[in-house]
């Protein structure tokens, strides 16, 4: 049944009966716990990847390789990045990747890629709080597209280390929207160190956005922070 399921992928689109795939569905669940039998379902998917199989039968192979996928999937994930019907469904089964290789297939993606898809790839950097990438946004934050610069400062803040709030600070967007994203941003990593138990880090951080000039909420924010650095 499982190969027939894989032979009907060949010309499968969102108008076919979804219930010739159901072996695959079956397979995903019942390979749980079987590396060999899993790793070989994970073969055969990802070898759809690279034939002439119809967009849709990809996004749905995309799909699979979100919760079996390794780093053997990755090469393949990876070439799509640049594919602007494949791109989306590419980077969402990289960043559910565990495997280091997924992470860095993500920020060799980054210079292969512009516009709405580089924003993409730089938001599942940020899902995956890939540490490792904080250079590589950092240096985005005053990209021409304002687009690209503020899903920069978005991604930093998920990635919440002290290294990502000196990138914000020492990035100095001038895009309105990046700029108020990269003080969103430094909040969000304030809270994270203050929650990890780094006050030190936290309250460097809070103090880099002391001023008149923030908005009423963010002044609210650094106070209520440094007074949580405090211990008061």
């Amino acid at each position: 049944m499982l190969e027939l399921a894989l032979e009907a992928l060949k010309t499968y689109d969102w108008g076919t009966d979804p219930k010739v795939l159901l072996p695959i569905d079956e397979a995903v669940v019942t390979t749980y716990g079987n590396a060999g039998a899993r790793q070989d379902l994970e073969a055969k998917l990802a070898a759809c990847l690279t034939t002439g199989v119809s967009r849709d039968a990809k996004d749905y192979v995309c799909r699979k390789l979100m919760v079996i996928g390794t780093a053997e999937s990755v090469p393949t994930l990876a070439g799509l990045l640049t594919d602007k019907d494949l791109s989306h469904m590419a980077r969402y089964a990289l960043e559910r990747i565990p495997a280091t290789e997924a992470a860095q297939a993500l920020r060799d993606g980054l210079a292969k890629v512009s516009g709405a898809t580089q924003v993409g790839v730089i938001g599942s950097l940020g899902v995956r709080r890939d540490t490792a990438s904080v250079p590589a946004l950092a240096a985005l934050l005053n990209n021409a597209d304002a687009s690209v610069a503020r899903a920069a400062a978005i991604a930093l803040g998920d990635i919440g280390t002290a290294e990502a709030a000196k990138a914000l600070t020492d990035g100095k967007p001038t895009a309105p929207e990046a700029k108020q994203a990269a003080t969103d941003a430094s909040l969000a990593c304030a809270e994270d160190l203050l929650a990890s138990g780094k006050k030190a880090e936290a309250l460097a951080v809070y103090k880099s956005l002391v001023g008149d000039g923030q908005p009423k909420q963010v002044r609210l924010a650094v106070t209520r922070g440094m007074v949580a650095c405090a211990g008061k």
